[in-house]
């Protein structure tokens, strides 16, 4: 199982980092390939660091059992994007937006972190919500037929 989640994490890290990088990126009206690879450097590495701190798996199984979801539903599917989202494009939209107003104030630009930071938010969490629903499930069945492992079952824990 932890192999299964360290290689979720690096496919999901890449994959999240990538597209909301770009998105930010192209968002705030000034994209450059420097920005971009700096928001994605960083991005990366902050989604690395959830992926390894927060058993993705175990919160969304907990909560759909808690909650009745069925595993293996669209319901399922809808609702363990939405958790993921949840845990992961805040604060990697807070960290991108900060970093990017810290260095376009440092020379002497003078924006208003708020709405940088509400824009920010929902764009990406709209992007995140979508991309999360469509590439979770592809590199699950990735990573488990990669692993041996039946899909549609759970995962032995090692």
């Amino acid at each position: 199982m932890k192999k299964v989640s360290i290689e979720m994490s690096l496919l999901m890290g890449v994959t999240l980092s990538l597209f909301l990088s770009l998105t930010g990126t192209l968002s705030s009206g000034h994209f450059t390939i420097p920005d971009f690879l700096l928001s994605f450097a960083v991005s990366f590495i902050i989604s690395l660091i959830i992926g390894f701190l927060v058993p993705m798996h175990k919160v969304t199984s907990a909560l759909d059992k808690k909650l009745g979801i069925k595993p293996n539903t669209l319901s399922a599917r809808l609702f363990n994007s939405l958790v993921s989202n949840i845990i992961y494009t805040p604060v990697i939209s807070f960290c991108m937006v900060t970093m990017a107003y810290l260095i376009a104030t440092s020379h002497g630009a003078k924006l208003p972190y708020v709405p940088m930071l509400v824009k920010s938010l929902i764009i990406t969490f709209i992007v995140g919500y979508i991309l999360i629903f469509i590439f979770m499930p592809l590199y699950m069945k990735l990573v488990f037929k990669r692993n041996g492992i039946q899909p549609g079952s759970e995962p032995k824990e090692r």
